[in-house]
Order: structure tokens, then sequence, then C-alpha cells
């Protein structure tokens, strides 16, 4: 009987294990985004098709839906030509739905000698590793909410793919249900509170994080918004999503006064803290299991501005 036990247990200790995202899954995401070859992932450039073409074979690995129509690339136009945001859908227990977002653009290349490739690892290539590693994590899953996730365009150029995006008639049916969105925004480098720990942009206008923070696991934590001032809330993509009135936030490690990667072109794989970001991934996983609609329903209060 002893013997049983020892190897019920063992299994479950196995599956338990199984679950988790591994260190090389985050490394080689990341790592294929923020490549050279990608070439900053500039929009309007082949190499940025390249990046929503990989994006969608990963969300195909981890046997989402489409969002709309026959493909999880959704196209919009930029400057006459066709660009993708890329999105796919986990059904949960419930129709309620959270949106798990980043953007995966960046700026391209300069014409100096020498390294002259914005890799953008950080920003945004990790937001998008985070989402994937959520997917990932629920692949086998059935969680309490449905999941959406969006990886965005064009954000450099004015979060031009969140806007088309989140304009989509053919997605009204999912936003008519979504509770929140987290969009991952820099999440590469240890916070300023030390490791297993981020902040929310717009912290004051909404009481998403107390509720996640009631529920979150293993001592991670959503800290304060440090930078209020800069009103970085309004400034990324969740505020497209802002705008419908839906819950959105964006959460972030990155320590602006030391961030001196940020822009340049030494944000690339050398700067990422990938078992920080596992660390958080797996974390916010097991989170996000514990969550159900009737314990999150995270509400605005009267000082958000939604135009």
């Amino acid at each position: 009987m002893k013997k049983l036990t020892y190897l019920t247990l063992s299994l479950f200790s196995i599956s338990v294990f199984a679950q988790e995202i591994s260190k090389e899954r985050v490394k080689t995401v990341i790592s294929t985004l923020a490549s050279d070859e990608m070439k900053g992932r500039e929009i309007g450039t082949l190499e940025n098709e390249n990046a929503a073409n990989y994006i969608a074979t990963l969300f195909k690995e981890n046997n989402l839906k489409y969002c709309t129509g026959n493909s999880y690339l959704i196209p919009f136009d930029y400057n006459g030509k066709t660009a993708y945001n890329v999105c796919g859908i986990k059904k949960g227990k419930s129709d309620k739905t959270l949106g798990f977002s980043g953007h995966f653009d960046h700026i391209g290349t300069n014409k100096k000698s020498g390294d002259n490739i914005y890799n953008g690892a950080d920003d945004d290539a990790s937001g998008i590793t985070t989402l994937v590693g959520i997917a990932d994590y629920f692949k086998d899953k059935e969680p309490e909410f449905s999941m959406a996730f969006m990886a965005f365009n064009g954000e450099e150029k004015g979060m031009l793919g969140s806007k088309a995006i989140s304009e989509d008639k053919n997605l009204d049916k999912i936003y008519k249900n979504m509770t929140a969105l987290f969009n991952f925004e820099m999440v590469a480098t240890e916070s300023q509170w030390g490791k297993n720990a981020l902040y929310m942009t717009g912290d004051g206008f909404s009481d998403l994080d107390e509720l996640f923070n009631t529920q979150a696991v293993n001592g991670l934590k959503i800290n304060a918004d440090p930078y209020a001032k800069q009103q970085l809330f309004y400034r990324s993509d969740n505020v497209s999503f802002v705008k419908k009135k839906i819950i959105a936030h964006s959460f972030s490690t990155v320590d602006m006064t030391k961030a001196t990667h940020y822009h340049h072109v030494n944000d690339d794989i050398n700067i990422v803290d990938v078992d920080n970001m596992t660390q958080i991934i797996n974390n916010f996983g097991k989170t996000l299991e514990k969550l159900n609609p009737k314990n999150f329903a995270p509400q605005y209060n009267d000082q958000v501005k939604f135009n």
C-alpha cells in the first residue's frame, strides 16, 4: 500500500512539474523573435510578417482556436500594405474572457556600421514570449475563464495594430465578454522590487492589481506604477481597449531609470533574465488557475479617462 501511495505521489509530482514552462522554451521563443534574422521586426517588412507567422505557429502548437475567420492572422491596412495582428482563443469553462497581449513589432535597423539591428528583445519580444508561455501553460487545461491571446503589430508607429483589432467588429463577441486585458510590455529584466515582481500602469484606475494579488502564488506581486506622472497607462496598447471601457492595463518589469537598452541596438538576448521571466510566467499561470468570474471581476473607478 505504501508503495502504491508513493507511486501515486510520484506521478502527481511529475504531472505538476510537466505543466510548468521550461527556461529552454522561454529562451527559444524570445531568441527567435529577437534574432538578427528578424532585423528588428519593423512593420511593413518581410521580417515583420515572418514574426507574425512564427507567432501563429506557436498558437497552433497550443491548439488555440481562431479569433475570427480561418487564420490566426488578422489583416489591417498599413500605408496601403497589408499588415497582420495575430489572435487565438482558448475556450474555458465560461464565456467570460481574459485577454493577454503584447506587441511583436520593433523599430528595425539603422544605417550605421557594426551592430545596426534593433532586436527588441525586451521591447517587446519579452511580452510576446510571456503570453505564449501562458498559452503553453494552459495547453492541456480547461481554465475557468476563456482566454484571448493577441499579438499586436505597429505599436512603435502609434499603436496601429491594437487600434485596428480593437475596432474589428468580427471580434465584438470576444470583447463583449472580456473581463480584463493583461498587456505585457517589457518584462525581460528584473524589476526594481527584485525578481518575481511586475508593476501595473494606471494602478490607481482599477482594482485589478488588488484582486490579482489576493490570489497570487509563490510571492508573485503586481506593484503600483512608479512612473504614474508619465501616464504610461495612456501610452501603450492597452489604451485601445480602455477606449472600449474594457479593464486593460500594461504590466512591466523595466526600471526606466536604468534601461539603457530602451530603443537601442543592445536590446538583445544578452539583457534578458530568462530565469526571472520563466518564474513570472509559471507563477502567472498558477495564479490564473485560481481566478474565476466570481473572485475576479475588476472595475474601473471614476478617475480613468476613456477618450
